[in-house]
């Protein structure tokens, strides 16, 4: 069965997934590229080196952004998503990268960067090696030498379809709060 997905299912899907995708389009020229995220309900984080996608997104702000969750080929959903690409400095860098940190921090495997959380699991920060917890707002440099851009894409319009293959002839289950697909 092919459908469309509501509201509360299409944000499960941008809730649950860490991989996206976006596209931009500058000077006559489309780009897409995979990004990790975290999705606080009303916008996409993330952050980048500068870079093709950073300078394409600087000059034309308006953007698309694609997740897709794939049990198999009859058994997929996926959401496309419009909206304006917006560069974080100060409060407003931090706030993001503790969103996308604590959204990340259970994917993080090495031993040289943990996340640190208070004792209430509230995010504190990064320890690296031997250190104290780094906090967000802890001066940051990539491998390029150059600070790395936090970023949000503050959605604007949302879209999901699915397949589901039924094997029961049941119909579709559909997202519960608490009950979201993963």
């Amino acid at each position: 069965m092919l459908g469309e997905l509501n509201t509360r299912e299409i944000d499960a899907v941008l809730h649950t997934s860490v991989v996206g995708r976006i596209g931009c389009h500058s000077d006559g020229r489309t780009y897409i590229v995979p990004i990790t995220y975290a999705f606080d309900g009303d916008s996409v984080y993330a952050h980048s080196a500068a870079g093709t996608k950073v300078e394409m997104m600087r000059a034309n702000p308006a953007v698309c952004f694609e997740v897709e969750q794939l049990d198999d080929l009859a058994n997929w959903r996926t959401v496309v998503a419009w909206g304006e690409f917006e560069e974080l400095h100060g409060a407003d860098a931090d706030d993001g990268l503790r969103k996308l940190l604590a959204r990340l921090a259970p994917y993080v495997t090495s031993t040289t960067a943990q996340p640190v959380s208070g004792p209430d699991g509230t995010f504190h920060g990064i320890r690296t090696t031997a250190s104290e917890p780094m906090p967000p707002s802890a001066g940051r440099v990539a491998a390029s030498g150059q600070a790395p851009v936090l970023y949000r894409i503050r959605l604007t319009e949302k879209t999901g379809r699915f397949e589901e293959r039924s094997t029961s002839g049941s119909e579709r289950r559909t997202a519960q709060a608490g009950d979201m697909y993963t």
